[in-house]
């Protein structure tokens, strides 16, 4: 599949379908790219497509499923408005470093695939505004779902979801605790975290 080269290609890449309830479209707005003229348009999208696919069924799903809507904050990002990001001090990380992150057409140094997005859930935010700590959402995803990294940020609960051919299984954060929750080796990484999450709902299977 060739990178779009005129709108009416570009709204047919919008159009695949990674997985019931998402389409690539839903991933394509950037704030960056909007403000300042930088296409936000893959330049391979058959691996953006494969990446995505599997960020949306084994975990997009799976949450909007078990919490209702979430909403995507930040998601696919072209090596272009990620430079330009990253040159200009917008909260992203470089080029190299995003591969198979937000810029889901490359894959990484390991020549895995994989794919970021920011999300929030409503649901959760709210309990978080009233009190609840972060970490009971971040243990309930370590415990179901198949992640490779968590980041949580200070503003309406988001964080940044990582699915990744070869999962790193990594939960850091910038809200207060701040810095790394878990990761492999870790004391705390093995077994349940239920006592966390009481009142969490149960997994819920995303329809098909």
């Amino acid at each position: 599949m060739r990178a779009p080269r005129n709108m009416k290609a570009l709204e047919e890449l919008g159009r695949a379908r990674l997985s019931p309830n998402f389409f690539m479209r839903d991933f394509l707005y950037s704030e960056i790219s909007n403000y300042h003229g930088i296409p936000n348009i893959p330049d391979d999208p058959a691996l953006a497509i494969a990446a995505g696919t599997g960020l949306c069924q084994h975990l997009l799903e799976p949450l909007q499923a078990t919490f209702g809507r979430i909403a995507i904050r930040s998601a696919y990002r072209s090596c272009e408005v990620n430079r330009f990001g990253n040159e200009n001090k917008l909260n992203c990380a470089r080029n190299e470093a995003s591969y198979a992150g937000h810029i889901w057409d490359r894959r990484d140094h390991t020549g895995a695939m994989g794919a970021t997005a920011c999300i929030v859930v409503p649901w959760f935010a709210d309990r978080h505004a009233a009190g609840a700590d972060w970490r009971a959402m971040a243990w309930w995803i370590h415990d179901h779902l198949p992640y490779s990294t968590l980041c949580f940020f200070p503003k309406l609960a988001a964080f940044n979801i990582t699915w990744h051919e070869q999962p790193k299984r990594v939960i850091t954060s910038y809200t207060a605790p701040k810095g790394r929750l878990t990761a492999p080796g870790m004391a705390n990484h093995m077994g349940s975290h239920a006592a966390w999450y009481e009142g969490f709902p149960e997994l819920s299977k995303p329809a098909a």
